[in-house]
């Protein structure tokens, strides 16, 4: 009889070979539940700019699993000791901490879905795997809930400095190919070490730390908050949502069945598991661009207007500013838009529109980053580096814009 061999390896381009740990964890990535990750795009619409991000949520997840690996033998050749049960439970959390995610990442989580963050629906997802793999996952989703009593665990999964952010600043920069997000990741985990049930990081390490908080800060201007990124994002969730108000109107939208089962449906966080949660693991980007090739040639204007911007790149312009918009410039914009568009006053929100964008790469009001000194005290980063680098990085920086179909420019 043959059998699975359950030990094998991937070969990825950021980090050559990444190693399975066990069998359970090869169960975890064959299941259909993670399989799907592989057509969830990892930077939503930012291939639109960068022609090289079509990488997936299943490269970011197994890097991850690999980068959290590696910090495990790094602080057990320090002295922490881990049982083989806490070193599983790691290893699955980080590879499941974004199996939640929906079409294009983040555009479900404001339009079709509702009250409900993706972090929240991975969570459902490891309820419903460990319930399929007999409570093998106990460990896991109490570390992931922060419910475990050594807490250092839960700051390799989600902090400030945690491998989710270490594997998707290193691969995004790599696919995207905006340099300056290149990050040294096997610098920072080998500078790492729990003091006080906390992870720290050595004092030679703290250079690191602010290179890491640099890369973050420039990555999110120059790629995620990307003006033609935000804008594309933003016209498919006012797709996602014109399709769910046609249809809750009776209209019928061609479409994939899950698809039309959000589209018909309220799903906020109370109801999400059961139904909705089948119906959603069958939901990937794939689903979400067939329609939207599809309605590009809808009977109702908005709708098909708007999926031709996506099909066609022919997107909104959008003005950015350190200022906020008058109301006034926003009447005038819509004024002239029903001048143009075949559309009635109440559906201009959906062409002329406004809002803001907000980038700390520091948050002091967060769990810190700690370094840990020679002398083995501990301190925060702020009280270690350089003050007038760590107020840079630790200031709000927010940005407001405006979007508006190119013909007004006329």
């Amino acid at each position: 009889m043959n059998s699975t061999n359950k030990l094998k390896i991937f070969n990825d381009p950021i980090y050559g070979f990444i190693s399975i740990p066990n069998s359970l964890v090869f169960d975890l990535i064959q299941h259909p539940y993670f399989q799907r990750l592989r057509r969830i795009s990892q930077m939503g619409l930012s291939y639109l700019v960068y022609p090289g991000a079509h990488h997936t949520r299943f490269h970011h997840a197994l890097g991850c699993m690999h980068i959290m690996q590696k910090a495990v033998e790094t602080l057990k050749y320090k002295g922490v000791q881990f049982t083989e049960e806490e070193e599983n439970a790691l290893y699955i959390a980080i590879l499941l901490h974004d199996i939640g995610h929906g079409p294009f990442s983040h555009a479900m989580e404001h339009s079709i879905v509702e009250g409900i963050q993706h972090e929240e629906i991975s969570l459902q997802f490891m309820h419903a795997l460990n319930r399929h793999f007999n409570g093998q996952l106990d460990l896991a989703i109490q570390i992931f809930k922060g419910d475990y009593h050594r807490k250092f665990m839960l700051e390799l999964i989600s902090s400030q400095l945690d491998m989710d952010r270490m594997d998707y600043l290193k691969r995004d920069s790599f696919y995207s190919g905006v340099a300056e997000g290149n990050i040294n990741s096997d610098r920072l985990i080998q500078m790492m070490n729990v003091a006080d049930d906390h992870l720290v990081i050595e004092e030679k390490g703290v250079y690191s730390v602010e290179k890491f908080l640099m890369a973050r800060r420039l990555m999110y201007w120059q790629a995620y908050l990307h003006k033609t990124s935000v804008v594309a994002e933003l016209i498919l969730t006012k797709i996602l949502k014109r399709a769910k108000e046609l249809t809750q109107k009776g209209n019928e939208l061609p479409c994939s069945a899950p698809l039309q089962f959000f589209l018909q449906n309220k799903v906020a966080r109370t109801d999400f598991d059961g139904e909705p949660l089948t119906q959603f693991a069958l939901l990937d980007d794939y689903d979400v661009m067939v329609a939207i090739k599809s309605w590009q040639f809808s009977s109702d204007f908005v709708l098909a207007e708007l999926c031709k911007m996506i099909v066609n790149r022919e997107l909104l312009k959008i003005d950015m500013s350190e200022e906020k918009p008058v109301a006034s410039k926003i009447q005038t914009l819509k004024a002239q838009l029903l001048a143009h568009y075949p559309i009635a006053a109440n559906d201009s929100d959906y062409f002329v529109f406004k809002g803001k964008l907000k980038n700390i790469a520091y948050n002091k009001e967060s769990v810190p980053i700690r370094i840990i000194k020679k002398d083995r005290s501990v301190e925060v980063l702020e009280d270690t580096s350089e003050p007038l680098q760590v107020r840079a990085l630790s200031k709000a920086v927010t940005k407001y814009f405006v979007c508006y179909p190119k013909v007004l420019l006329g």
